[in-house]
């Protein structure tokens, strides 16, 4: 694909097709990367994608060549294993070069299987889940503390949800009115080694969380449109945090790894399987 100018992204001005070329091509580097390192989380890496895609690309305030600008939009990966999807799209967006990507799970590579603080564009290091949401909630506090104007994301894994240090956090982004907070949950159903509904029911999640006092919408994490809609509600929403439901699917994008929990931790077993995924993921084509 044609790779839009420095120019075109600061404008915020993405059509949805070159957001999912750049998604696709995210995708291909998940699959990549875990098939170098035999090892990695490709399904929650897929899931996610899309929306690490716009937050990036069109939603966030942000500069790839300044990683550490005081005002720049903050965002906690929460569920850190997903780290194959974080670190294509930071390299995608030039925060540094893709050939790291290859390093992956490597001995002496500064790119851990699950995010690290020391790598350009990565907040917060992450991977015992249920900290992430109280970490995020810790940096909107101090952003208002110094009355600055940058907002804190926060992607939430639908098995994390069940740790109590989420409740915990959700309580106080209500408590202190959190209006530039905002938590997204990659709701894909697949956890570890089975499915949520299975292992630990959510129940209404919507209504739940709407009970800790947050505003909550629901939306399509693959459809870009969605998205775009999502993100408008968050920004205009000025009165409470705001937690956004994607409903995703588990390895989006390589039929033998969709809703499949084996490839929640396991990359393509065999180089057929490899070569199948980039197959599927290239032959995609955007649909309105």
């Amino acid at each position: 694909m044609e790779f839009p100018s420095d120019m075109e992204i600061q404008d915020k001005k993405l059509d949805n097709k070159t957001l999912f070329n750049i998604a696709q091509s995210a995708r291909s580097l998940i699959i990549k990367m875990v098939y170098s390192a035999k090892s990695g989380h490709p399904g929650g890496s897929l899931s996610i994608v899309d929306i690490l895609t716009d937050l990036y690309f069109k939603e966030m305030v942000i500069d790839p060549k300044d990683p550490e600008m005081p005002n720049r939009d903050r965002l906690v990966m929460s569920k850190g294993h997903a780290s194959p999807a974080l670190y294509s799209i930071l390299a995608l967006r030039g925060y540094f070069p893709q050939e790291l990507l290859m390093d992956f799970r490597q001995l002496n590579s500064k790119l851990e299987g699950h995010v690290h603080r020391g790598v350009p564009g990565v907040e917060s290091s992450t991977g015992s889940l249920g900290q992430g949401l109280g970490v995020a909630v810790g940096m909107a506090i101090a952003s208002k503390l110094k009355k600055e104007n940058y907002r804190v994301f926060a992607v939430l894994g639908d098995g994390e949800i069940e740790e109590g240090s989420i409740w915990e956090s959700l309580m106080a982004g209500s408590k202190y009115r959190l209006n530039n907070l905002v938590a997204i949950l990659d709701k894909n159903g697949v956890q570890l080694d089975g499915f949520t509904k299975d292992i630990m029911p959510m129940g209404n999640v919507y209504e739940k969380v709407k009970s800790f006092g947050w505003n909550v919408m629901e939306f399509n994490g693959h459809n870009f449109n969605e998205i775009h809609a999502a993100f408008d509600f968050a920004r205009k929403s000025t009165d409470k945090p705001v937690f956004l439901i994607a409903n995703t699917v588990k390895g989006k994008g390589v039929s033998y790894m969709e809703n499949n929990p084996k490839y929640h931790g396991s990359p393509p077993a065999s180089n057929e399987e490899y070569e199948q995924a980039l197959s599927e993921i290239g032959a995609r084509i955007y649909e309105k």
